[in-house]
């Protein structure tokens, strides 16, 4: 027989910030709201679903503001405004940098490809975005 058992103590942080987008965009309880937070919303997900994900993100900023936190290339192309957070482990510092196009195509392609800039990953980013 099964356990109910509260979403807190069975679903994943990214689990829970879908759920939350869903709540959302089926109540449009926002219109009160100015800023919504998604941490990391994409764990666990990948390719079509990411990009459905970061659509759905889109459509949501039509309405208020929307910062998410994100590893995929498809959820980031979605967004209007691009920001590269990095840590520098050594000197225990975080800096924020606004991404301009050619630097958001390049962060993109970085997302996808890994170090190295290929123009096949370029390529897919100058895709994603438009």
């Amino acid at each position: 027989k099964s356990k109910v058992l509260p979403l807190k103590e069975i679903a994943s942080g990214g689990e829970l910030s879908r759920l939350s987008l869903v709540i959302q965009l089926e109540t449009r309880s926002n219109d009160d709201c100015e800023t919504m937070i998604f941490d990391e919303i994409d764990t666990g997900i990948g390719g079509a679903t990411a990009e459905i994900l970061g659509k759905h993100l889109s459509n949501l900023a039509i309405k208020t503001q929307v910062l998410c936190v994100t590893h995929l290339a498809q959820v980031a192309a979605k967004s209007k405004h691009h920001y590269l957070v990095s840590k520098d482990k050594k000197i225990s510092s975080t800096t924020l940098e606004y991404l301009d196009n050619e630097m958001r195509v390049n962060e993109l392609a970085r997302m996808i490809g890994g170090i190295e800039l290929t123009d096949k990953a370029l390529q897919f980013a100058k895709e994603l975005i438009d």
